[in-house]
């Protein structure tokens, strides 16, 4: 069941105003020499603001690459991606990277975070290639950790922190430019049972804070946290799920 959205897109339309995410009929393709890989089929999805949804599906489903386009990583072969309003299937490089850095905030299975640097600054190195003031650069990162509920770890280093925390400055990274949405690839794949669940703590309160979030994951227990659930299966959607109120 997918949740009505008052109407059908067609090829020509633009999103409705409150669709933060939306594919249609989008389709990608691999060419690996003497066979092609048709990693999406015609994947129709609407994301509205404010939503949290998981992306599920086993491994070849699709679901990876469908992050890569969402993010901006990757271009369709066919079909349209708008984001935020914005027609960005069809973008060069250099105008997807600029999309990319000011409206995505990536989280990765693997944190990535600088061991040689502090929470603080590993959460200001968005804005310091965004050419911000180092004051104005503190304060956002500061803020973004607070949200993060790491107000009290700001000058600690990588290696004196849980993984839990080294997952936390990695989300702080991913607000500070203030993202429309927050994409997180697998984000408690090196975590525990434990952290895990503290975690997806984390990215409810991000949400019920305002912020839209799509993650992407194999793990049912961890996308039964989202409030709809996606389902590819062979580059189609298999399931589309609100949870019940």
């Amino acid at each position: 069941m997918r949740p009505p959205l008052g109407q059908q897109f067609r090829t020509g339309d633009t999103p409705l105003p409150d669709v933060i995410i939306l594919t249609h009929k989008l389709t990608r393709e691999y060419d690996m020499g003497s066979e092609l890989v048709r990693a999406l089929r015609g994947v129709s999805v609407q994301i509205r603001k404010n939503e949290y949804v998981a992306v599920m599906g086993p491994s070849g489903s699709g679901k990876s690459t469908l992050m890569n386009l969402v993010g901006c990583l990757d271009t369709p072969t066919s079909g349209e991606y708008w984001l935020n309003g914005q027609k960005v299937s069809d973008l060069e490089d250099d105008e997807l990277a600029r999309i990319r850095n000011k409206e995505i905030g990536f989280v990765f299975q693997t944190f990535n975070l600088l061991p040689r640097a502090d929470a603080l600054h590993n959460v200001e190195l968005p804005l310091i290639y965004a050419g911000l003031s180092a004051r104005s650069r503190r304060a956002q990162a500061e803020h973004a950790l607070e949200r993060v509920g790491l107000a009290d770890r700001m000058d600690h280093k990588p290696n004196e922190l849980s993984g839990g925390q080294r997952q936390r400055v990695a989300i702080a990274r991913a607000l500070v430019n203030e993202p429309s949405i927050l994409l997180a690839d697998e984000p408690t794949g090196n975590l525990d049972s434990t952290t895990s669940s503290e975690i997806m703590g984390v990215f409810a309160e991000l949400h019920r804070q305002g912020q839209t979030v799509v993650m992407v994951t194999h793990e049912q227990d961890i996308a039964a946290h989202a409030a709809r659930v996606i389902t590819l299966r062979d580059g189609l959607v298999a399931t589309d799920q609100l949870k019940a109120a």
